[in-house]
């Protein structure tokens, strides 16, 4: 067992139950601090950012100088393997990605590999892996299969994700390959970021509670669980965290099926009733809501009570239900960590 004392988090998500759970946020790195605000102005757009390893280094880096964090997130984003894959992408200003051509009127064999796109990648974790402070897990990411297929099909984000669900319904085999093109590549790039230095990683499945329950074991647990076993037999000693977002009652079968070590669970879900219903011992992950972390105050403290009692007694990290909003003040941040650690 990893000793707490020297990696709390990376010991939680291999089975420890704490006295005090670790704490890292998503998107942690990014536009509610200062310093990430002046440093992108510098860089310009994002993904000029993303792809400059000392830079992404360096925001990587910002908020466990500042909070302490038990966890640093790599900085990067989860459309770096369709880039990778072939696909052209930009980041327009006050618009969201946009990836082109979309899959919904081309094919994936008509792209052309460019694995190439993802060094920068490496290169930043093997930047922040040597001067990450040793009691800090470098967490590495990727989004899942489905979610990346969204993007991919659509070409941009949606909100229901509606083109994407009439594709695979339409034309599964197309929908099929893609895929798993997506898990093939996804295995090889979480491969990499581990060999270069990260010590656990996540699968981000932003999307999946835009699915029905047999498309979701479809498109979201098969492929999922090929990631997973894949991984677990190049790194059998790297956990792999799973955060099917929206997932609801489909939580559990997620948990059993797909092999992942830890289950992040969103704001939307009770902890009282995923500390119930997921598999005995398994880590968990979450889930302060993003807006509760705005709002601060004693309505903060009564939402990360509440979390927290939820899960005692099983391994848990204390993070939020999905990435911190980029008007959240830093000191509610600050009480939130405050607040967490005060169980010392």
């Amino acid at each position: 067992m990893t000793d707490e004392r020297a990696k709390p988090l990376l010991a939680v998500l291999k089975g420890h139950v704490a006295t005090v759970p670790p704490i890292w946020f998503m998107r942690q790195a990014g536009r509610y601090l200062p310093e990430y605000r002046a440093l992108r102005g510098e860089k310009g757009g994002f993904l000029s950012l993303a792809t400059d390893p000392d830079a992404a280094a360096e925001v990587t880096l910002q908020p466990i100088r500042r909070f302490g964090f038990d966890g640093a997130i790599l900085f990067s984003d989860i459309l770096m393997v369709p880039w990778s894959l072939g696909q052209d992408l930009r980041f327009g200003v006050g618009e969201g990605p946009r990836l082109t051509p979309a899959l919904v009127d081309s094919l994936l064999v008509d792209l052309s590999d460019a694995v190439e796109r993802l060094d920068p990648v490496y290169a930043t974790v093997r930047a922040v892996a040597a001067i990450l402070p040793p009691r800090t897990t470098f967490l590495g990411f990727a989004g899942s299969p489905w979610t990346v297929a969204t993007y991919m099909v659509a070409g941009q984000g949606s909100r229901d994700q509606q083109e994407t669900r009439r594709f695979a319904y339409g034309d599964e085999a197309g929908f099929a390959a893609i895929i798993d093109a997506i898990a093939a590549r996804t295995i090889d790039y979480l491969s990499g970021q581990i060999a270069a230095g990260v010590e656990a990683v996540q699968l981000f499945d932003s999307w999946s509670g835009s699915l029905s329950p047999q498309q979701f074991e479809r498109w979201v647990i098969a492929p999922t669980a090929t990631i997973v076993d894949a991984l677990h037999a190049r790194h059998p000693d790297t956990p792999i965290i799973g955060f099917p977002k929206g997932a609801g009652g489909k939580l559990p079968a997620y948990a059993r099926e797909t092999g992942v070590d830890a289950i992040g669970v969103d704001e939307t879900v009770d902890p009282g009733w995923a500390h119930a219903s997921l598999p005995g011992g398994m880590p968990v992950q979450g889930n302060l809501d993003p807006l509760a972390l705005i709002a601060g105050g004693a309505t903060l403290d009564h939402a990360i009570d509440r979390v927290v009692a939820a899960f005692e007694g099983r391994p848990h990290v204390f993070n939020l239900g999905h990435g911190i909003l980029q008007d959240t003040p830093i000191e509610h941040v600050e009480r939130a960590l405050a607040r967490v650690r005060s169980r010392r």
